[in-house]
């Protein structure tokens, strides 16, 4: 049996660099090869235009927004008891939704974008007074210490050359005890096109987890959409998060 499994982890191992390499070759190198600030003005020209237009569209065709909601619907992210929820990147309001439908009533919901024009789509697209809707940039976020006790992260740390400042200026604005709900694109052969697509990075899983940690933030659980993608290992990168 001991022999099988050495076997079998050979093969693994010989398997993973080719792997690498095809997914070092699809994926975008952008966000490498420019500076901060040149970066961060492609991803709001992007967002900005007929691709961010499309967003919402696109993560109903790639189930993203269905799947989605069900985390929230069977609780497997709680937001019972959240006051202070925080939205970062809201995009065209796909997360945003969902919070406003399954958070308590009483809940504050601030939703925050880098680019102005995916809040006010965001904002048309809810089509409710309650949000909040800032512009402001993951890695300096315009909101005291400890503001919040809930916060939604979907699909923008990768957007971030260097994702530990947006990890730790979320650490800073989560109360202790808090809860985060971060999901992520991986290094997979599916997130390798992802990042073609949003020229965005990826995550190695295991790295993303001591990243959080070095910040303050304990993976609590890795949750999945369904089992199937759990089996499969599909659907990026999603974990629930506290503030140790």
């Amino acid at each position: 049996m001991h022999k099988m499994l050495d076997v079998t982890e050979q093969r693994q191992r010989k398997r993973r660099p080719r792997r690498e390499a095809l997914h070092r070759l699809i994926e975008n190198d952008l966000i490498r090869r420019v500076s901060d600030d040149e970066y961060r003005r492609k991803v709001k020209r992007v967002y900005g235009g007929p691709k961010g237009a499309m967003l919402a569209a696109c993560s109903m065709v790639s189930l993203h927004m269905p799947l989605g909601e069900r985390l929230f619907r069977t609780r497997k992210f709680d937001l019972t008891g959240a006051r202070s929820i925080l939205d970062v990147g809201s995009g065209a309001g796909q997360i945003a939704r969902h919070l406003l439908k399954y958070a308590d009533q009483d809940a504050k919901v601030t939703c925050i974008d880098l680019s102005h024009q995916m809040l006010r789509r965001a904002r048309n697209r809810l089509k409710s007074t309650g949000p909040d809707f800032v512009a402001a940039d993951l890695a300096c976020l315009p909101f005291a210490d400890e503001s919040f006790d809930c916060i939604t992260c979907g699909y923008v740390l990768e957007h971030l050359p260097d994702p530990k400042p947006g990890l730790a200026e979320m650490a800073r604005v989560l109360t202790k005890g808090g809860r985060m709900l971060l999901l992520t694109t991986e290094d997979s052969f599916s997130g390798a096109w992802t990042s073609r697509l949003w020229y965005c990075r990826t995550y190695n899983r295991k790295e993303l987890m001591r990243l959080c940690e070095s910040v303050g933030l304990r993976c609590k659980q890795e949750l999945w959409f369904t089992k199937m993608h759990k089996a499969m290992r599909a659907g990026g990168i999603c974990f629930e998060i506290e503030k140790t």
